[in-house]
């Protein structure tokens, strides 16, 4: 599995319309889903929590639990379900987590994760990785993360996905994880050094693809987030830049095109409009009329009778005024 670059699992954003709008940009990064509860996976409606498309290959499942039994029925499914990672989340700050026991509290409880992962481990033959973060408050120094992760080795875990950040599950929100801890990109990279025979992937802060290539330098792979959802056709330079790919760089309106082609298609089996369109909201950032864009596609698709002929239109709108500016 290659892991030297992937798009961070995202709950309520890394949805499978998504996943295909990023695999018509980038043919070589690993994609992940949304976390899943994995007592829903065991227990619901499977096919609706599970269901891909094959385009999306190479795609992981993360779970977030922290029940060893349910966690290692889980991932059997999503073995079954032809995925070909499943990922544990230790890393989500939320309430919802400190109260359900799963994300980032585990981080405080490292004989709950190693009994997750061996659980796992013994029900798959695909890999099993974990995403964490570098501990939470009280308990995140470099030592502390070393020995967490040891554990985590010795219950059968080798690759590791670390947002270079603390948690700290004392008031702040999830939101300002994301940023008030300090980011240690030191701790990641030395983490590595030290342990060359774990693959690790960086994941936190990522903006651009100059970052994630000097981070390469020093770790097996990085993880980009929020910044593939804000400005999604960064992705379309992955393979050149990342990969050193010679394929073309795909324009903005062939993507577009194929994404609606597909719309029509998911439209049709009852996929709700705007559903479909959330990934594409900032498809046009730092370009002219990106707001117009913007604002054009979160009106139109709640209009009465809305259908994908709405999408057309903005694409035309942005797509006039990119071309009158270059003068075509």
């Amino acid at each position: 599995m290659d892991r030297t670059f992937c798009l961070a699992p995202m709950l309520d954003w890394t949805d499978r319309h998504q996943r295909f709008l990023a695999r018509l940009m980038t043919q070589r990064a690993l994609l992940y889903t949304e976390m899943l509860n994995p007592a829903a996976v065991v227990l619901g409606d499977r096919r609706e929590l599970l269901d891909f498309n094959p385009c999306e290959h190479p795609v992981a499942l993360q779970l977030g639990g922290s029940d060893p039994d349910l966690m290692a029925r889980a991932a059997s499914m999503a073995e079954e379900w032809g995925y070909d990672e499943v990922n544990m989340n230790v890393g989500c700050p939320s309430e919802r987590g400190l109260s359900n026991r799963f994300g980032a509290c585990l981080m405080a409880d490292p004989e709950v994760v190693a009994a997750c992962v061996r659980a796992m481990v013994g029900a798959v033959s695909i890999p099993v990785t974990v995403k964490c973060r570098l501990g939470i408050a009280g308990q995140d120094s470099y030592e502390w993360l070393v020995g967490f992760v040891g554990r985590l080795v010795e219950a059968g875990c080798q690759t590791f996905v670390i947002h270079a950040r603390h948690a700290r599950l004392d008031g702040l929100s999830p939101r300002q994880n994301r940023s008030l801890p300090p980011l240690r990109y030191g701790d990641v990279h030395h983490l590595k050094r030290d342990h060359p025979d774990l693959e690790i992937v960086l994941n936190g802060g990522l903006r651009t693809l100059e970052e994630a290539r000097t981070h390469l330098e020093a770790v097996d792979g990085v993880m980009l987030g929020r910044e593939a959802y804000i400005n999604p056709y960064l992705l379309a330079r992955v393979d050149q830049e990342i990969f050193s790919e010679e394929r073309s760089v795909p324009s903005r309106r062939e993507v577009l095109e194929a994404f609606f082609s597909y719309a029509e298609q998911q439209v049709r089996r009852g996929v709700g409009l705007p559903v479909l369109v959330r990934p594409l909201l900032g498809f046009y950032l730092g370009r002219p009329r990106a707001r117009v864009w913007r604002r054009f596609l979160n009106e139109a698709v709640w209009r009465s009778g809305a259908g994908t002929e709405a999408l057309w239109e903005a694409l035309e709108i942005a797509e006039g005024t990119v071309r009158a500016e270059n003068g075509v």
